[in-house]
């Protein structure tokens, strides 16, 4: 090794020993108030205790979620002071359209966290009472009969878009640019229904919304009495997991560091408490198998773009 490439090693070694000396920036590409936006911070609280220094939530929204990693993998430094939540929009998005970063390449895998319960929901005066009828709405009116979901190449998006096709249904997909916007659209009978993570939960509760089906493998814990997709026979299940990831090329002790500090603020009371308020499962992945996961789904939703005709021409 010559004298610059030692001289140069032994910098990154002292900087990560020191690592964080100042604050860090966890950018949220949802707005605040959300399902993501209320993990992320939670998380942030107890990972920052941990370090010994704040991690700052910058909420980034816009293009399905994929904007504020895009923004972090063209123009942050690889130091661990720039950090994002990583949704699996990301690994669909490069299919749909020329993207100025690579899912797989550009980007350094720290932890996977969690996954979302996706639901289905109306008003609660609307006159579908259960989702057959909405599908059976728009089976009598296609493309007509339309539904919201927080942007195109979502999970929300992409999962009725599939269930659709399973049902034989053409829809009218309405895309907004997060959760707060969507729901809102939704109570203002902007819209006529919504596909959306937990952040209708609230709403649900004080009876404002109705919740017609959620996507998991089984029923929720938390409403146990709404049907799921799969068992309705749409044929369609998606928690879609994410994590954390930073640009690409950082220090692998830094990115240790700030795997530790994460993996110890998952397993506090306070973390379990959220995901339970959020219905949510913990997900947890190391940053290799985390890497992993996401070259393997990378390959399998290519699959699932082609078939829904939205690969990028």
């Amino acid at each position: 090794m010559g004298l610059a490439m030692l001289a140069g090693a032994c910098m990154g070694s002292a900087q990560a020993q020191e690592f964080p000396t100042k604050p860090i920036t966890l950018i949220v590409p949802f707005p605040a108030g959300g399902p993501t936006d209320r993990h992320m911070r939670t998380l942030a609280d107890l990972a920052g205790k941990q370090l010994g220094q704040s991690i700052i939530v910058e909420n980034k929204p816009g293009a399905g979620g994929t904007l504020g990693p895009g923004v972090m993998a063209r123009t942050a430094k690889p130091d661990g002071y720039t950090i994002t939540q990583f949704p699996m929009s990301m690994l669909r998005m490069a299919h749909m359209q020329k993207t100025a970063w690579n899912p797989l390449t550009d980007f350094t895998y720290i932890i996977g966290l969690s996954g979302y319960t996706f639901g289905f929901t109306v008003r609660s005066d609307s006159p579908y009472k259960t989702f057959h009828e909405y599908i059976a709405a728009a089976r009598k009116s296609p493309g007509k009969v339309e539904y919201g979901s927080t942007g195109i190449g979502s999970s929300p998006h992409l999962l009725v878009e599939e269930l659709a096709i399973n049902a034989k249904v053409t829809l009218n997909h309405v895309p907004f640019k997060g959760n707060a916007d969507l729901q809102q659209a939704l109570l203002g009978g902007h819209v006529t229904a919504s596909s959306d993570a937990s952040g209708w939960d609230t709403y649900v509760e004080a009876g404002q919304m109705r919740l017609l089906l959620t996507f998991g493998e089984k029923r929720s814990a938390r409403w146990p009495d709404v049907p799921t997709a799969k068992e309705l026979g749409y044929g369609v299940v998606s928690t879609s997991p994410y994590g954390l990831v930073g640009p690409k090329g950082m220090d692998p002790a830094i990115t240790a560091k700030l795997h530790n500090a994460f993996k110890k603020a998952m397993d506090d009371p306070r973390h379990a408490e959220v995901l339970k308020q959020l219905n949510q499962e913990s997900w947890y992945r190391s940053g290799a198998d985390y890497a992993q996961w996401a070259k393997d789904t990378f390959a399998k939703d290519k699959v699932l773009i082609d078939r829904l005709g939205l690969a990028a021409q």
